[in-house]
């Protein structure tokens, strides 16, 4: 990461070919893009302008404070009859100098990215989150209600940057006649598209608190098929220690 000046964002010119598509129409290509810490937790895209198709931009004349990059000017990208509404800004005024000739698309504004040839979820991949994961031969208890509703000596430990450990838990250790499927999905930009099992306890349903990976990224591979569960609603223990 390129150290910022006092009062810049942290940024850096990103390596990969980002695509972003509405519609069937790709509305940005480009191997400039620039990752840019708004936050601490993920970067987000900015794009050269002569990356976009601007042609299909419109400003809106409306503006709003932009945290770390000054006011941003707000735009409507449309393509056919589909649209997105404020969906891009501009910062030509930006204290930042190197995000004035920079677009930036919030992430919803187009129907999928694209990093390379491969699609990304929820946010831009930070190039400094790892994932690791790991056979282990720790003990790990799972009690929801009063009853135990998964126990492993081999689970497989995934550990990914920023984050406290998630054991995932082969399904002969799950109690598979609690789980029940749920229609919830979410997706993860390192791992891929979870799909979720709630869990009943004689009367008492207790919702989404269980997730698994059918097909998880090749780098989480390991875990296709395996069960984890909410530390924040199941009493996960790993060597007696809770989670």
């Amino acid at each position: 990461m390129e150290t910022p000046e006092r009062g810049e964002l942290p940024h850096e010119l990103s390596p990969k070919r980002i695509r972003g598509v509405l519609a069937g129409t790709v509305v940005v290509d480009s191997t400039r893009a620039l990752l840019v810490w708004e936050r601490p937790h993920h970067p987000a895209y900015y794009f050269p302008r002569e990356d976009v198709r601007t042609d299909l931009i419109a400003g809106t004349g409306r503006s709003r404070h932009w945290t770390g990059a000054g006011q941003a000017r707000l735009h409507t990208v449309r393509v056919a009859e589909r649209e997105a509404v404020d969906g891009v800004l501009s910062f030509p005024d930006s204290p930042v100098a190197r995000l004035r000739d920079h677009l930036r698309f919030r992430w919803k504004a187009v129907d999928s990215w694209f990093e390379e040839d491969e699609e990304v979820y929820v946010h831009p991949r930070d190039p400094y989150v790892r994932i690791d994961i790991l056979a282990s031969s720790r003990r790990v208890r799972a009690e929801l209600g009063g009853v135990v509703v998964a126990e492993s000596t081999h689970p497989r430990l995934l550990f990914e940057t920023g984050l406290p450990p998630c054991a995932y838990l082969s399904t002969t250790d799950v109690r598979l006649d609690l789980l029940e499927p749920s229609d919830t999905v979410t997706r993860c930009p390192y791992k891929g598209t979870a799909s979720y099992h709630s869990i009943r306890i004689g009367d008492t349903l207790y919702p989404d608190v269980a997730w698994s990976y059918a097909t998880p990224f090749a780098e989480a591979h390991t875990i296709a098929g395996m069960t984890a569960f909410h530390t924040g609603q199941v009493a996960v223990e790993m060597d007696g220690v809770r989670q």
